[in-house]
């Protein structure tokens, strides 16, 4: 696949990396914005914040599949439901909300565990086999919370829970898989 990161951060570089090392052609971009017209898939990767401003200095992003990882932590634009659904107000196409739960910290240890670790994600139905194969890529097993609509839920999971007992893997899985 073809995919273009905005965001040079500690996810949007770590992933860059993980999915170059899977056999990805993987372009990043920073804060000065550029093209993805050549992306099949786009990772938004960018404080929460910032999420608006980063996507209007990127050209080609019409109807682009597009991943979304950002929390709250640095604000949030009531305007949309979720973070994703401020990405899918400027891409017109399908988005998943991923990676936002995982830590970017831990990406080096990802292939030292035991088993997967999980990657909760929530997709529109056009962008969840892509998201599920970049989650894997990524050395992760995807776990679907679902649509879209569920993507705040995720952002919310995570100060909420994961703020309080710091970097972890975790394993979701339906009983008789573990």
């Amino acid at each position: 696949m073809k995919i273009t990161t905005i965001g040079r951060g500690n996810i949007g570089g770590g992933l860059a990396r993980l999915w170059e090392q899977a056999g990805h052609d993987v372009t990043t971009l920073g804060s000065e914005g550029g093209d993805a017209s050549d992306a099949d898939v786009v990772l938004v990767s960018v404080p929460s914040n910032s999420v608006s401003e980063a996507l209007g200095k990127v050209t080609g992003l019409e109807g682009k599949i597009a991943i979304d990882t950002a929390n709250a932590f640095a604000g949030r634009n009531e305007e949309y439901e979720s973070f994703a659904h401020e990405v899918k107000a400027h891409t017109n196409g399908p988005v998943a909300k991923a990676f936002n739960a995982n830590f970017a910290t831990l990406y080096d240890q990802i292939g030292e565990q035991r088993v997967r670790p999980s990657c909760l994600y929530a997709a529109d139905d056009e962008a969840r086999e892509v998201a599920e194969q970049l989650i894997r890529d990524a050395g992760y097993d995807p776990v679907s919370a679902g649509g879209l609509e569920n993507a705040r839920a995720l952002e919310d999971f995570v100060p909420g829970l994961f703020a309080k007992i710091g970097q972890v893997f975790y394993r979701f899985a339906p009983p008789g898989e573990l």
